[in-house]
């Protein structure tokens, strides 16, 4: 019996939110503070972990980049940081009493920054009021994230750097759920000249 292997368990395909899914998540959120962080999981693609460690000075609104200091794997990254994400941090930043400063999405105790808890509490919220029936956590955000970037062109080692992923092999998980990448791939054989 010890020499019989094991099955190996298959892995499961992430789910992955449409665009319009993630609009309607956007839209329903009404707590600025929380639309700000959510739009930080979709729009830069980041683990819920890293968007609430974040300190304002790591948004480099001159570069449009966001610093992610130890992520996974304890490295530094750079990722990108969206016009429409910059406006509502602004917003957000403005709105903020007091300011934050140890953490950009600070909890009830300033020097901590909000639980991953709370995230995934407004999200279940969100999810129900918007009507969509997956299971979407906020870390479907960062698959909706790679899948979309995915879809719409972008190269899979830039996504790879965007995530932060060591491996290709982990980004490319993503193209198995790409539906729009399949269907926009053309065959070698569709783009002979002549009638084979």
């Amino acid at each position: 019996v010890k020499h019989i292997p094991f099955q190996k368990k298959g892995k499961k395909l992430p789910v992955v939110l449409s665009k319009e899914e993630v609009q309607s998540i956007l839209h329903g959120v009404s707590n600025l503070k929380h639309k700000a962080i959510l739009q930080t999981l979709y729009g830069a693609g980041l683990r819920i972990q890293e968007a609430l460690n974040l300190s304002y000075k790591d948004i480099d609104s001159s570069r449009m980049l966001i610093r992610v200091r130890q992520g996974k794997g304890k490295k530094d990254r750079y990722v990108m940081l969206s016009e429409k994400l910059l406006n509502t941090l602004r917003v957000y930043w403005k709105a903020s009493q007091p300011k934050p400063v140890l953490y950009l999405f600070p909890g009830r105790d300033p020097t901590k920054p909000l639980t991953s808890e709370t995230v995934q509490r407004v999200m279940k919220r969100i999810i129900k009021k918007a009507g969509i029936t997956k299971t979407a956590t906020p870390h479907v955000l960062r698959h909706s994230f790679a899948t979309h970037l995915l879809e719409d062109g972008y190269d899979v080692r830039k996504i790879q750097f965007l995530l932060g992923h060591k491996s290709l092999q982990s980004t490319c998980t993503y193209t198995h759920v790409a539906r729009d990448f399949l269907q926009k791939t053309t065959s070698p054989l569709d783009t002979l000249d002549k009638e084979v």
